[in-house]
């Protein structure tokens, strides 16, 4: 079967995905940092809430997404490639915990392409 667009569409919104979880790691990193050095008591709301609980809250979220963007990125890049369909289509559900809307047709993309890969 000839090439078609889907599987750099499918890379392409991977790559979207992955640097987008990456993103919304950053924002988190800096808020927390924010929120605990600039107001360290926490505003009177979050004084039943310690910090230790949103770090136990926030770290394994954080670890888990820059997991998946950086699976992610590299599926995106195997998808460019046409190469390691196992690893295009990991990389394509990783995709939806970065953004969800961007992971479905990733994923879509993918498995509809997969004669494509070698």
């Amino acid at each position: 079967m000839e090439n078609t667009w889907m599987p750099k569409v499918a890379g392409i919104l991977d790559i979207v995905a992955g640097a987008f979880a990456l993103f919304i790691i950053l924002i988190w990193a800096l808020w927390f940092a924010a929120f605990s050095y600039f107001i360290p008591g926490g505003p009177a709301e979050f004084h039943d809430f310690p910090m230790s609980i949103m770090a136990i809250i926030f770290i394994p979220m954080s670890i888990f997404l820059l997991t998946a963007g950086i699976l992610a990125i590299v599926g995106g890049t195997y998808a460019l490639k046409r190469k390691k369909w196992k690893l295009a289509l990991a990389g394509s559900i990783a995709s939806f915990f970065g953004s969800s809307p961007l992971g479905v047709a990733a994923i879509i993309f993918t498995a509809l392409s997969k004669n494509q890969f070698e």
